[in-house]
């Protein structure tokens, strides 16, 4: 029956199958948010180095989930491609199968990046066609199609003993009975059970989040399009550098967006800074009063929900004696948390700050983009000059778009104190920095020192990054590479 049915390609099937199991058990943890934070937490008491493997949970989604595809596209081909077409809408295993490839199809094709950036709520939408994906893996050997010599029958026909004599088998005097075949129970679930209920749990507790009163205490506007939302939650805590997801129901009552804290853990309340690049954002820039001249009351503001906060590399920021924090454009929010809470410990007089300089480079295409975090820069400035600190921190800020010869105009502004277009003391570069020259004079003034590098930037600028990490990196100074991932 099962040669007729699955003729050839049953053991071809199998193997994929067997790497699908298994790649179906993994692929929901890298997207537990609070599990990790958990293991974060814990591990990292233990090992900075195996905690910092947990920031590229979403990596390591991928690659499970590019695993997937290939185990799913060999089974397809070596079974379900040699079966009649009636078999496959006419068997539980068939009907399974066409609603696992289908919904696969779709995860796949709209987990594109181009998908991704540019039509968000379609890759959302569509990816939680997973549930969809499992429920139709579990069920895929409910009618146990697949058949194997049963428990009894391997005490009368062992086949380490028998298979070589099948000619004599169930004959007098013959020790090989003709052995019985049942189909296979399904064992799917086996793999996939624990995952799924950890990612129950997980949904439980975002589900408890976004039930927490959440209230708008303050909006500002930045000229440069830039939403700043001021807000509290009882008992929420927070550290340097974390990220919470965003909910507002009144735009949208599915869609969760990632947006890194750019308050310090010392301030009473939390805030994000939210730049308008889309139609979710537009719609809560809308929703905040953001179009209209006048400011909005605050019974007018929206209701917003809160998951989070979630843990992310540059957590580890304060474990470092000496520190690179690298942003471009508006990737310079986690390190706006930081900077904050630097201040803060300088003015409480905290002892027990581990870090003794940080060196801050700022990456931005065009002037609009310095308004909202130049404030901030300005009285860290200033606090650090009347506190006599001015060596603890050095900032480096770019205009990568400008060229020198683009900026002779401000050349007369150059012999001003302050700079013309941040107010601040330190001079704006125009260009792209030399990271050669930056990483060998850091080696020069700290030797016999670990140093975090810390980015919250673009692919690119990650690679050219992480290959000076590893080329300037000796026996006496370590670079150690960190980038944030959402």
């Amino acid at each position: 029956y099962s040669a007729w049915l699955l003729p050839q390609a049953l053991p071809w099937a199998r193997a994929p199958a067997a790497c699908l199991n298994f790649n179906c058990m993994l692929i929901l943890l890298p997207v537990c948010r609070n599990l990790l934070s958990f293991l974060r937490g814990t591990i990292q008491c233990c090992s900075r180095t195996a905690a910092r493997q947990l920031d590229r949970n979403l990596t390591f989604h991928k690659l499970v989930a590019y695993m997937i595809r290939q185990s799913s596209q060999n089974v397809i081909c070596k079974l379900h491609l040699q079966n009649p077409t009636i078999v496959m809408f006419t068997t539980v295993a068939g009907l399974t199968g066409v609603a696992i490839t289908l919904a696969l199809i779709l995860i796949i094709t709209s987990s594109m990046e181009v998908i991704r950036r540019s039509y968000f709520e379609v890759f959302w939408y569509t990816h939680h066609l997973f549930v969809i994906f499992f429920i139709g893996l579990v069920f895929h050997g409910y009618a146990r199609i697949v058949r194997g010599q049963t428990v009894a029958s391997l005490d009368t026909n062992k086949p380490q003993n028998c298979s070589d004599k099948f000619e004599d088998w169930g004959k007098n005097g013959s020790d090989c009975a003709v052995p019985e075949f049942a189909g296979n129970p399904p064992g799917t679930w086996k793999w996939v059970l624990g995952p799924m209920i950890l990612y129950v749990c997980e949904r439980i507790v975002r589900i408890y989040r976004s039930h927490q009163k959440v209230v708008i205490t303050k909006v500002v506007m930045h000229p440069s399009k830039t939403l700043e939302l001021q807000m509290k939650r009882k008992g929420f805590s927070m550290e340097v550098g974390q990220y919470v997801f965003i909910q507002c129901p009144s735009v949208s009552r599915l869609e969760w967006h990632p947006f890194t804290l750019t308050s310090a853990p010392e301030e009473d309340y939390f805030s994000a800074h939210i730049r308008i690049v889309g139609d979710w954002t537009q719609a809560l820039y809308e929703a905040c009063g953001g179009d209209k001249n006048e400011p909005q009351e605050a019974w007018k503001l929206p209701k917003v929900a809160i998951d989070g906060p979630f843990g992310t590399a540059s957590e580890d920021v304060f474990r470092y004696e000496v520190v690179m924090l690298v942003g471009a454009g508006i990737g310079v929010t986690p390190f706006a948390s930081i900077l904050k809470s630097v201040w803060y410990k300088r003015i409480q007089n905290n002892q027990d700050v581990f870090t003794k300089k940080i060196y801050f480079y700022w990456l931005c295409p065009e002037t609009q983009a310095f308004e909202w975090f130049a404030d901030l820069l300005q009285s860290l400035e200033g606090q650090m000059t009347e506190k006599d600190m001015v060596d603890f921190l050095s900032y480096n800020i770019y205009l990568t778009r400008w060229k020198e010869h683009e900026a002779a105009h401000f050349r007369v502004h150059h012999e001003a104190e302050n700079d013309p277009i941040t107010g601040l003391k330190q001079k704006t570069f125009y260009g792209k920095p030399n990271w050669d020259n930056e990483f060998t004079n850091i080696v020069s003034h700290h030797p016999r020192s670990k140093v975090g590098v810390f980015l919250c930037g673009p692919p690119q600028l990650a690679k050219s990054l992480e290959k000076q990490c590893l080329s300037h990196s000796a026996a006496d100074v370590k670079f150690i590479f960190n980038k944030e991932n959402f």
